[in-house]
């Protein structure tokens, strides 16, 4: 069974162009990855600081994994200091 996550970034409003700008640095390459099979990146439209990554894994070690990749980790650098919060949901597609 795949692994859906959904991750919303909620930037600070003074860098949210600087969080975009690595949000959409980190897709081709995480696309890239063995493990991958959807990795997409939207804007909330009621929401100018809220980003949101649609991603689906063949299972939580392709999640594990892609945690420790140089990009993975560059992105969580270059965004620290940017964001109000991060939560990320995994889950689990029942039907």
């Amino acid at each position: 069974m795949t692994l859906i996550v959904v991750a919303t970034i909620d930037a600070l409003a003074d860098h949210i162009d600087a969080v975009r700008a690595a949000l959409e640095a980190v897709v081709p390459p995480s696309r890239a990855e063995s493990g991958c099979l959807r990795y997409e990146l939207h804007l909330d439209n009621k929401i100018p600081t809220r980003f949101i990554m649609l991603e689906e894994w063949t299972d939580k070690a392709a999640l594990t994994a892609h945690d420790t990749t140089p990009h993975f980790k560059a992105l969580v650098a270059a965004v620290g200091d940017k964001v109000v919060k991060i939560d990320v949901a995994e889950l689990s597609k029942l039907k």
